[in-house]
């Protein structure tokens, strides 16, 4: 049995229902079949990804002139979420694609750059990364290493970037490094790498507890040269872009919190129903009752959070506050959902065989991943007390 997954505060149109059962029936018919294949393999299935951008997917939010669908973060919500469902790390790595590299991209770069990359990225025939983290700089993203100096018509860029999602399928790679070190967060800048670029080096594969079929990888930097041309926005912006990016970001973090969480309802639903205990269905016993109940409620309040932000978004208005609120609360209910589901099945919820076994450990980077849930609340604090 599927809830009902339509945000109560925002009646869908005809064309957002169309998106929401396209979206809903490639992932049951395309991805739930693999979702444990490829994530017992590590498998990055990127032939998964070049179809959703055949069906407009890999460029959801960008307009129809560089060949995206030019719709919005309302209904990138409704993709992401409906991905979530089945196979959070395929909508991560949508999410990323979408919300990170692309979208710094189209949002900072001049026209040259538009119209060279964002074609081929909102297609989904070229796979976008993002690199921003480094082993010294995690939620102090302003305290990273790596420097880019200039040298005639080039930058040479050493250093190196970790838990980059692609960095190694990603055949158009946004970096960001120091190109003043005088200026602290002034002195950052962005760049568009390419795969294939001198000095370019791809790392290793982390071997990771969940999200195991988006493709996380360490980069390295030895005097990669980086032609002038690819300064990605002005000199010195980079990071003040970057952390410009993450409030659209933390929005789809949001739904993909929101998704797996409503698989986590769905299928303890449907398991409470089949599971006989005592000559009853479990789910006529109300300490399972309370469970869904509770699921149920803090799935409804993140989606009302989650849209809010989004129809903000699209909008045009600020949305720092409501974006960490989002990301904050629905990656913490889907925690809990998540840890409920596996309680809710019992030692069944343990083993391979049952899907929430696989919520249970994609959901933990949700609260870590494009802000920690700290880090939220530091946003979210910050705002409340501004003059």
């Amino acid at each position: 049995m599927d809830i009902d997954s339509e945000p109560f505060l925002i009646e869908l149109t005809e064309n957002q229902l169309l998106i929401r059962d396209t979206i809903r029936d490639f992932a049951q018919s395309k991805i739930k079949p693999n979702v444990m294949e490829w994530d017992e393999a590590q498998k990055f299935p990127i032939e998964i990804l070049r179809e959703l951008g055949e069906l407009g997917f890999m460029g959801i939010i960008f307009p129809e002139e560089f060949g995206g669908a030019g719709l919005g973060y309302v209904e990138f919500v409704i993709c992401i979420e409906e991905l979530s469902v089945v196979d959070p790390s395929i909508a991560l790595s949508v999410a990323a694609h979408n919300g990170l590299c692309t979208n710094h991209i189209y949002s900072f770069g001049n026209e040259a750059q538009r119209k060279k990359y964002l074609p081929d990225l909102v297609s989904g025939k070229k796979i976008g990364a993002w690199g921003l983290t480094e082993s010294s700089s995690g939620s102090d993203a302003a305290g990273l290493k790596s420097v880019a100096v200039k040298k005639g018509n080039k930058f040479l860029l050493n250093g190196s970037k970790t838990f980059t999602t692609h960095g190694a399928s990603g055949e158009t790679i946004v970096v960001m490094a120091i190109t003043n070190s005088n200026e602290g967060k002034k002195g950052i800048s962005a760049f568009i790498l390419e795969q294939g670029m001198p000095g370019l080096i791809i790392g290793k594969k982390e071997n990771k507890l969940g999200m195991r079929a988006s493709e996380t990888v360490q980069l390295t930097f030895e005097n990669c040269e980086v032609p002038e041309e690819n300064l990605l926005g002005e000199e010195g912006m980079g990071f003040i872009n970057a952390m410009q990016i993450l409030e659209g970001g933390r929005i789809s973090i949001a739904a993909v919190s929101l998704g797996l969480a409503q698989g986590c309802l769905n299928e303890s639903v449907k398991y409470s129903q089949e599971r006989f205990q005592f000559g009853k269905p479990i789910s006529s016993f109300q300490a399972i009752q309370f469970k869904l109940a509770d699921m149920a409620t803090n799935i409804e309040a993140a989606r009302s959070l989650t849209f809010r932000a989004a129809k903000k978004k699209d909008n045009g208005l600020p949305n720092l506050r409501e974006a960490a609120m989002a990301k904050l609360f629905a990656s913490e209910i889907a925690e809990k959902a998540a840890s409920e589901a596996v309680q809710i099945y019992g030692g069944y919820g343990y083993i391979k065989d049952f899907p929430v076994e696989k919520y249970y450990r994609d959901v933990k980077l949700l609260t870590i991943g494009e802000g920690t849930s700290e880090i939220q609340r530091i946003v979210i604090a910050r705002e409340l007390l501004k003059d």
